[in-house]
């Protein structure tokens, strides 16, 4: 019986050899946490992480910002298009004029803060095509950085200006 159980027990294809695992002091330290140099990478990689989303983050913002002005500024084109359409064709010849209070300059403050938000330049002329045919009518908006700027100079050169809003039509009557 005992030659039996030592033949089992050598037969390698029955009996499974398993090699023992020994854990010294140094293996059981790596065991338990992380070492200094992994806890340096992984915090670099989290801040490099949370740059990139602070810089994406800023760059919406100045889009959205960029974006709520160009707006206002197609919105108060247009509103100034709406306006020069209520007016009779005596009233664009002599535009801007004393009879319809209007002017062709107008520094804008939207929100009644005391800052001036926009300048609205407004050229009317009419048609050289035939007479009493039409207006040329072409309405600039700007940022409030040219305010002092000479009008003549906007509306020669309106992109060294950024121009908000360049709205060039025709009114009939």
């Amino acid at each position: 019986m005992r030659q039996m159980c030592l033949t089992w027990l050598s037969d390698k294809k029955s009996w499974p050899e398993k090699k023992p695992i020994f854990i010294n002091r140094r293996n059981s330290k790596n065991l338990k946490g992380f070492t200094l140099i992994e806890v340096i990478v992984s915090l670099a990689l989290v801040t490099v992480v949370f740059v990139s989303l602070a810089q994406l983050f800023t760059i919406s913002i100045m889009q959205n910002v960029r974006s709520n002005e160009i707006s206002n500024a197609i919105f108060l084109a247009q509103q100034q298009i709406d306006f020069l359409r209520t007016l009779t064709s005596d009233e664009l010849n002599n535009f801007p004029g004393e009879i319809t209070g209007a002017s062709d300059d107008e520094k804008i403050d939207i929100n009644s803060d005391g800052t001036i938000d926009f300048r609205r330049l407004t050229r009317v002329q009419p048609l050289a095509t035939m007479a009493n045919a039409g207006f040329d009518v072409l309405i600039m908006v700007f940022p409030p950085a040219y305010q002092d700027t000479t009008a003549e100079s906007l509306v020669a050169n309106p992109e060294n200006y950024k121009v908000r809003a360049y709205i060039h039509t025709i009114i009939t009557r």
